[in-house]
């Protein structure tokens, strides 16, 4: 009697470790001081709540975004993050999944997109400044001016930034933007 209950603790516990192990965490440490986004990030409402994802929601209907350099405090949140722009005191809830960022952990994923300090960017040519400003690729943009107008793109469709074409979610389902650029790193083509 006294072997099977321990064999059924000892089940318990393999199962309760199995299951917390299996739950959604992005892993690493949250920045305890504010930060500012490197570049713009996408967000839709959703029953009430602003939402963002590592796979960017760059085009779903009534969408919005922070402008890059805003200012921001990080905690966790149960599927990632929750992103406060400290100015406006708006909550981003921002979901994070390592496995289609290629295993990143989700504190090293926040130091891609976000900054110690104010950020500045040179050598932007006009039609990246008006991507930037609207949140939007446009043909003739560059590399650098789609990511910090689209944000970092998920790595599980976009596995190297050398990659001539950047997958980019419009929403939670369906096919995603693809961004296409020639060998000098413009844009060429949009395929929505």
């Amino acid at each position: 009697m006294v072997r099977t209950a321990r064999t059924g603790i000892a089940l318990l516990s393999c199962l309760f470790f199995l299951v917390c192990a299996g739950c959604s965490s992005p892993g690493g440490t949250v920045p305890q001081e504010s930060r500012y986004t490197r570049y713009n990030l996408h967000y839709i409402s959703q029953k009430g709540n602003n939402v963002a994802s590592y796979a960017n929601f760059t085009d779903y209907e009534g969408h919005d975004f922070l402008p890059y350099n805003t200012k921001v405090e990080v905690k966790k949140w149960k599927r990632g993050y929750e992103i406060t722009a400290v100015d406006s005191g708006m909550v981003i809830l921002f979901d994070y999944s390592s496995k289609n960022m290629d295993g990143m952990i989700g504190s090293d994923y926040l130091d891609l997109i976000l900054s110690a300090s104010p950020v500045s960017y040179s050598d932007l040519t006009p039609e990246d400044e008006q991507g930037i400003r609207q949140g939007k690729p446009i043909v003739g943009m560059t590399k650098q001016g789609i990511m910090i107008a689209l944000g970092y793109p998920a790595k599980h469709r976009t596995p190297s930034l050398d990659d001539n074409t950047w997958a980019y979610w419009r929403g939670r389902i369906g096919e995603p933007k693809l961004v296409n650029f020639d060998g000098s790193g413009k844009v060429v083509s949009i395929t929505n």
